[in-house]
């Protein structure tokens, strides 16, 4: 990340801020961490984040699209050029999810310093097996170890059609 002069904002429900907290283990995370939101509760997302109330109701607070509304309101709150977003289920709370269901957000920020700068939105959502504390650390790491992959495609695309 700091090849590349990527800042991160995180925007962690499931992970309850362990994605920060991966990342503040490295020396030097200060260059790398902006800040980070932890928003468990619905109120909280709509709150600081700005999900909408519809899109929880209508696709559940474990979906991508719940996801993509954190990672785009944590960017609007933070200087960073990279924001991550995680929201999910560890156990068996919803029936209509299976356990272990995350599902991540990534926006890439060509230049933080404008305010019209391109961005990308990617997102996607993973299973993870084990106990409650197995699947949020699974959890954590996938959603840094994906910041490469989504920041080359960005890098290479001259358009993405899911630009905000």
């Amino acid at each position: 990340m700091r090849d590349r002069s990527l800042m991160l904002v995180t925007a962690e429900s499931c992970t309850g801020g362990l994605i920060a907290a991966t990342l503040a283990d490295i020396p030097g995370a200060g260059q790398l961490l902006d800040c980070a939101f932890v928003t468990y509760s619905p109120e909280a997302k709509k709150r600081c984040l700005s999900v909408k109330a519809e899109t929880m109701e209508r696709c559940n607070l474990t979906s991508e699209e719940v996801a993509r509304e954190m990672a785009l309101g944590a960017f609007k709150n933070s200087q960073a050029n990279v924001a991550v977003s995680n929201t999910g289920v560890v156990d068996d709370t919803d029936r209509a999810i299976p356990a272990g269901t995350q599902c991540f957000a990534w926006v890439f920020k060509s230049d933080a310093s404008q305010t019209s700068a391109r961005q990308a939105l990617f997102s996607e959502t993973r299973r993870f097996a084990g106990n409650r504390t197995e699947i949020r650390i699974a959890a954590a790491r996938y959603a840094l170890e994906r910041i490469p992959h989504y920041f080359l495609i960005h890098s290479k695309s001259p358009a993405d059609p899911r630009s905000g």
